[in-house]
């Protein structure tokens, strides 16, 4: 099945999944960076891990690395500007944000603020046409859903708010979600170019991977190395978790556009929240109501914002 033919109510049931696996990779990348006490290093090894599994998958399927001369073609002859192959380095700075701005403003504020500047950068990007699908009109529906789904994650988080927290340290993680709704726009204009997934994946894991390692040495070489590295091995899957991630929602943002797989992978994800809490509570955190709720929300507005007004279109038509 091809990203054209494949249906909106299926990419949308992929882009939830999607979604459910970034939930289950911060809670793995969580830990990790937890237990080596360095979140650089953590991130570090996820993007690497990631970046090894897709090397391999390059040696083994030569659509891929027919994919990587595409992309050097398209390069070259400039159809495809040099900034569209720099997704990886939105996935960087969101890390990067988490490690200087998340125990300060609290996960609360921090998810709001990343959630915020997703679903504004979904609109523009959508009504510019920067992703592969092109050009969106800005429907009441669309509008109603992005709105809903800022107010079912305030809503869902809600519980964790309280302290003062810096308010203009929240332009972090509405900056990295503003990059991160560009990433998946570019990530699935590679795709095309490409005619690969894996391609556009590749590409992906290989600058976040040299940004991430910069940031690493240079963190190394003011707080110096962990001791020594976890011996779980389901603390080394995060990677894995995001290859899939990443491929999947390069494919299908030619099908929902940026606004509404950003909305359905954050809905996805509450609801992948939700279930962890449910079956592996962590220590301190207690599930609210507000939580349940808020997810349940998000899911609506998902599906508000899918709603096409084609009898409006054809009537000003």
């Amino acid at each position: 099945m091809t990203p054209r033919s494949l249906p909106l109510w299926l990419a949308l049931v992929l882009a939830l999944l999607c979604g459910a696996l970034v939930a289950i990779q911060s809670r793995i990348n969580g830990e990790l960076g937890s237990r080596l006490g360095d979140g650089f290093t953590a991130a570090s090894i996820s993007f690497g891990s990631g970046l090894v599994i897709l090397c391999i998958a390059l040696a083994i399927a030569p659509v891929g690395r027919r994919g990587l001369a595409r992309v050097r073609e398209a390069l070259r002859d400039r159809r495809l500007r040099w900034w569209y192959v720099c997704g990886g380095a939105a996935g960087s700075f969101l890390v990067l944000s988490q490690g200087l701005a998340a125990a300060a403003l609290g996960v609360a504020l921090f998810t709001v603020a990343v959630v915020a500047g997703q679903t504004l950068s979904g609109l523009v990007l959508d009504r510019v046409g920067i992703g592969p699908g092109g050009r969106r009109p800005l429907t009441p529906a669309r509008l109603v859903g992005a709105l809903l789904a800022l107010v079912a994650v305030t809503w869902a988080v809600s519980a964790q708010f309280g302290g003062s927290a810096p308010v203009l340290l929240m332009l972090l993680p509405f900056i990295a979600g503003l990059g991160t709704g560009w990433q998946q726009a570019v990530n699935g204009q590679v795709r095309v170019v490409a005619e690969s997934a894996l391609t556009a994946t590749f590409i992906n894991f290989a600058v976040g991977t040299t940004v991430l390692v910069v940031l690493m040495l240079v963190r190394w070489g003011v707080g110096g190395m962990p001791q020594r590295l976890p011996a779980e091995p389901w603390l080394y899957i995060g990677g894995a978790l995001g290859c899939v991630f990443i491929g999947v929602t390069a494919l299908l943002v030619r099908i929902t556009g940026v606004l509404l797989l950003g909305l359905a992978t954050v809905a996805g994800q509450l609801a992948a929240a939700l279930l962890l809490d449910l079956l592996l509570p962590t220590a301190g955190h207690q599930l609210a109501f507000s939580t349940i709720g808020g997810t349940l929300l998000a899911i609506v507005a998902v599906a508000i914002a899918s709603v096409r007004w084609r009898g409006r279109t054809r009537a000003g038509a």
